[in-house]
């Protein structure tokens, strides 16, 4: 039996040792170590397998980490990790206290450059190689793998825009595999694959248009084919251009088969590639993505005049039902959140009703365009965030924690945070019949509370908030689906100490229910506030401003997200460290008492 090369594999240095023609066993162990620990721990199986041969490839050509190595997005990046010294340490990936999912500054030299977000790799790699030349170090390497559905966005046009005309030893890697997490969508997927076929537009392309030496298409599992051209490219000096082709979930035959199941697929068996199935209860809450997804369908069959559009995420967001119902009036517009929101807004302005269904991570992106584009010409553009709060194992650069803060000041905004599915549905539905404003409706990731929750549509009051449960003592004040712990939290509390506590479900962050805060402050001495986002900034402080302008003297703790980015893990762990946890709110409403 051959020696398992991997187990000798700690660094890439050890990986250069060996011969050329021992790398495609090194693919093979490499694939087999990923999917048997991703089968049982979960995570993104997919992008890792189909670059299993260009990542060690690449440091195998390389003098990694002294050559920079920028991974976009970065759930390509498992193989990338187990070659770079975290193998022994890979099976607590993504949990609490573990490594991350995606590159990390702080968790290894290898990591170049932290990313979770798509887009950012050639505008990194291209800083890089500027700050070398002007150090006089002319010989470092600097490498951006980006994919195809990443390349079309706008921030990697315009660090190819900017690239193109430095002399920076840049060399960018593009994994053409025609999906990001769905299928890519655009013009310039359509490009690419015309230039897949055609050698001729290969020779005199977009990309050589822009003065980068470009080479391709390469096969992108072809070990021989790699190490010719990047070797070749490595002695090349200015931008140069990479374009590879890759099977996403290459070596796991289902994986390959269905691409966008297999993304991040959670347990499987690893030598089937059968996803296991969790069991499915009687009556279990719907994911308050289908609610979305579903209610959206069912207003635009009775209003025309509904849009629904997302940057590159159908599945994720669940507009893909609108796209299969109504596909004439949905919209992916690919990994382009700026472009979303303005063509919303533009959208808008011609009477239409635009649904914007992006996660709240990434609406930051197009901060910009929130404001200047819809807020300031007060457009009524309805934006639906979902994995708004903690999201769990993705951990800092995917929790929608900051929403409500970044949100909150922007005038004419209306900010609602449903605590239930049915609020979901009824918001939705209240948004539809006109506005006059925008509209920024924040829900989680999972599963709700509420089986049956397709009832009726009835009409939100705008700006209203409602007392869930009365109390002597305290009042907690909650927003969003965080009023779940709510229940919990009580529950654990004494008899006696039940009945003075209060808690009031507040729905609207903007504008704040100034009437209900009058009668609350005014009985109650003390209060608290939870929400799932920052507490700087959000839900608490607006509170508490409220209470200082109007001369309100109550003790007012205000329970959330610290001012450090949350880590990874489950969400019942980062809500106990968050202390918004049932037990958590119980001991603070304890000690308050």
């Amino acid at each position: 039996m051959a020696k398992k090369l991997l187990d000798h594999i700690t660094y890439p240095e050890d990986l250069r040792r060996l011969a050329p023609e021992e790398l495609p066993q090194l693919a093979a162990e490499l694939r087999d170590f990923i999917i048997d620990i991703v089968s049982v721990k979960e995570g993104h199986l997919g992008a890792s397998l189909g670059v299993v041969e260009l990542t060690i490839a690449l440091h195998y050509i390389f003098n990694t980490p002294h050559d920079q190595l920028v991974w976009d997005v970065g759930h390509q990046a498992y193989g990338h990790k187990i070659l770079t010294g975290r193998k022994e340490i890979f099976h607590t990936n993504r949990q609490l206290g573990g490594i991350s999912g995606f590159p990390k500054r702080e968790e290894s030299v290898y990591d170049t450059f932290g990313t979770g977000h798509s887009s950012t790799s050639i505008s990194a790699a291209l800083g890089m190689a500027i700050a070398s030349g002007l150090q006089g170090d002319t010989e470092k390497q600097h490498i951006a793998v980006i994919g195809d559905a990443s390349i079309a966005s706008g921030m990697a046009f315009e660090a190819l825009n900017h690239a193109g005309v430095t002399d920076a030893n840049l060399l960018i890697v593009l994994n053409d595999n025609a999906i990001g997490i769905d299928p890519s969508v655009g013009a310039v997927k359509e490009y690419l694959t015309q230039v897949k076929k055609n050698r001729k537009l290969a020779r005199n392309n977009i990309i050589r248009a822009l003065n980068f030496d470009y080479t391709g298409p390469v096969d992108g599992h072809d070990f021989r084919a790699l190490l010719r051209e990047l070797s070749r490219l490595k002695a090349m000096k200015g931008p140069k251009f990479l374009h590879i082709i890759t099977t996403k979930g290459k070596g796991l035959q289902k994986a390959e088969e269905d691409q966008v199941r297999y993304h991040a697929p959670g347990k499987f068996d690893k030598i089937t590639g059968e996803i296991l199935v969790k069991p499915v209860k009687d009556k279990e809450p719907p994911k308050y993505q289908d609610v979305f997804g579903h209610t959206l369908v069912e207003l635009a069959r009775k209003n025309p005049h509904i849009v629904g559009i997302t940057p590159a995420m159908p599945t994720g967001s669940s507009l893909k039902f609108m796209m299969d119902a109504i596909p004439d009036r949905a919209f992916d517009v690919g990994i382009a959140e700026q472009h979303a929101v303005t063509l919303a807004a533009g959208m808008a302005t011609q009477g239409l009703v635009p649904f914007c269904t992006i996660y709240s991570t990434f609406l930051q992106r197009a901060y910009d365009q929130v404001i200047h584009d819809v807020a300031l010409q007060d457009l009524p553009v309805i934006f639906c965030l979902d994995r708004a709060g903690l999201v769990g194992e993705d951990g800092a650069t995917h929790h929608g924690v900051f929403d409500l803060a970044y949100l909150r000041c922007i005038p004419n905004l209306i900010i609602y945070a449903p605590a239930s599915e049915t609020d979901l549905r009824n918001i939705m539905y209240t948004a539809q019949l006109g506005l006059p404003h925008p509209i920024a409706i924040r829900y989680p990731r999972g599963r709700g509370i509420t089986p049956n929750w397709q009832l009726p549509f009835a009409n939100v009051p705008i700006g209203k908030g409602k007392m869930v449960r009365d109390g002597q003592d305290i009042a907690v004040l909650t927003i969003g689906s965080i009023a779940r712990n709510m229940a919990p939290a009580i529950d654990l509390l004494t008899e006696d100490q039940k009945d003075k506590v209060a808690h009031y479900d507040m729905q609207f962050v903007k504008p704040l229910d100034e009437l209900l805060l009058h009668k609350i402050l005014g009985r109650f001495s003390t209060l608290i506030t939870v929400e799932d986002g920052c507490i700087a900034g959000g839900f608490g402080s607006a509170v508490l401003e409220f209470a200082a302008a109007n001369g309100y003297k109550n003790k007012i703790t205000c329970l959330g997200i610290p001012d450090s980015f949350a880590a990874q893990g489950k969400v019942a762990e980062l809500q106990e460290l968050a202390h918004i946890s049932p037990e958590s709110i119980a001991r603070t409403i304890t000690e308050l008492l």
